[in-house]
């Protein structure tokens, strides 16, 4: 057995884009550990695209802005996996529509959009998929090392990531009504994923908290997916409505020495 104790266990995993995703590395460990990995994924072409890349996996298709495509790929899963012990949540999409605008000035549809994709699709997942997970399975959503810290070039994402991490508490009390499902976050601090790319300054901010971090490397996608993988399995049955940051340090480092002396010079 492995020391995750995953053997024969079931898990869904939403989000994989890439080899760079957070899902990804994460279907990659639990399957490592012999779980029966389930993929899905946004669309027909994203399916298409991680063919070689996911050869021989189930792969289902599932845009949760649309509640009928939730509810037809849990029918789909369910007809071969009627139980399952897990699911990640790993969807995040801001609507940067427009160009970084102040906070301020957000449309009311981008952030409707946003908060929508990010954070109300974790509840609507939950739901419908409630009947399936085992009495003591694991949700584990992918958030940010901080959501406190006005970093404009992350735009109006942090709030709704604090939606999400809220949003754990909320759904472990209500699923506690009727099983001991634990709904718990990892997160990262900045990572070099493909999603990332995408936003508009994000590589300076990433090579500038290298310089932050006290070991002077950034996170490592496979170091989150580690932990979100430990999430995922009986080992961390004791942990629920926690957000568990991955962040190599950063946030007990920002008055570095050679930082302050390199700005006040």
């Amino acid at each position: 057995m492995s020391f995750l104790q995953l053997d024969g266990k079931t898990i869904v995993v939403f989000g994989v884009a890439n080899r760079k995703s957070v899902a990804f590395h994460v279907g990659k460990i639990l399957e490592a550990e012999g779980a029966n990995v389930v993929y899905v994924v946004r669309s027909d072409e994203r399916r298409e695209s991680l063919a070689k890349t996911l050869a021989d996996r189930e792969i289902y298709v599932c845009d949760v802005e649309h509640q009928n495509q939730i509810d037809r790929v849990r029918d789909e899963i369910r007809e071969k996996h009627p139980s399952i012990h897990g699911m990640l949540h790993s969807i995040a999409f801001a609507d940067y529509s427009g160009g970084m605008r102040p906070f301020h000035e957000t449309g009311r549809a981008q952030f409707l959009r946003t908060i929508d994709i990010s954070c109300f699709s974790l509840m609507a997942l939950s739901n419908a998929f409630k009947e399936m997970l085992t009495k003591d399975a694991s949700v584990v959503t992918v958030s940010i090392s901080t959501t406190k810290m006005a970093n404009e070039n992350y735009g109006f994402m942090a709030p709704v990531k604090a939606a999400l991490d809220s949003s754990l508490a909320f759904l472990a009390k209500s699923f506690s009504q009727f099983s001991e499902v634990r709904f718990n976050a990892v997160a990262p601090g900045l990572l070099k994923t493909s999603a990332s790319a995408g936003i508009p300054g994000y590589v300076d901010a990433y090579l500038f908290a290298e310089t932050v971090i006290p070991r002077k490397r950034a996170v490592q996608t496979a170091e989150a997916a580690n932990v979100a993988a430990f999430l995922l399995s009986p080992r961390s049955s004791g942990m629920n409505a926690q957000t568990v940051v991955v962040d190599a340090g950063m946030a007990i480092n920002y008055f570095d020495d050679q930082i302050v002396k390199k700005v006040m010079s």
